[in-house]
């Protein structure tokens, strides 16, 4: 949850980049001193990631990251990229897109802002434990060379422990839905 800024305001906003992902922004910010100081932005259109348990696992996508060069292990996420789609829409497509599991039931778990030093970027976390296989719309070249794990649920708690996991989203909702006590056997 944000609170109220304490008396900053932004003056002004130049963009620097606007990319398929991200738009960078350097901003004017007026302390509550008076001072207008610099800051970096980097703006995102917000997230989704989906808790999917199915058949007794937790369905996980490994993919190719550029940004850090290498495979993660992941719940199924994707951007906010269609303009006014409500995110559990977003949560549904990308659980299709990147698995091939279908949810009439979502249970939203809750949002987090993902690195609030530099970027406004929101994620939301649903978990979908009634799900059914379809045909995955893969949609990407990333989820084109993805592998789909499964991961048991009685695993869930050592990938947690072990640090095989580094993904915060993915940390976060597996800790949520367990918290919930959607990852029972």
């Amino acid at each position: 949850m944000t609170i109220p800024n304490n008396g900053f305001s932004i003056e002004s906003a130049e963009v620097q980049h606007r990319g398929a992902v991200v738009t960078t922004e350097v901003l004017s910010v007026r302390t509550p001193d008076g001072d207008l100081v610099e800051r970096q932005a980097v703006r995102h259109p917000g997230a989704v990631a989906v808790v999917a348990v199915h058949d007794g696992a937790v369905v996980l996508v490994q993919q190719y990251r550029a940004p850090v060069d290498a495979d993660t292990i992941e719940i199924p996420a994707g951007k906010l990229d269609i303009a006014g789609e409500d995110p559990a829409d977003a949560a549904r497509r990308e659980l299709i897109e990147e698995v091939g599991l279908q949810t009439d039931e979502l249970i939203e778990l809750g949002s987090f802002l993902t690195a609030v030093g530099f970027s406004d970027e929101i994620i939301h976390i649903y978990a979908a434990t009634s799900c059914h296989e379809v045909p995955r719309a893969v949609d990407g070249v990333e989820e084109a060379h993805s592998s789909i794990i499964r991961l048991p649920l009685g695993d869930v708690d050592e990938w947690l422990a072990s640090g095989r996991l580094d993904d915060a989203k993915t940390l976060i909702g597996l800790f949520w839905a367990r918290d919930r006590g959607l990852l029972h056997q």
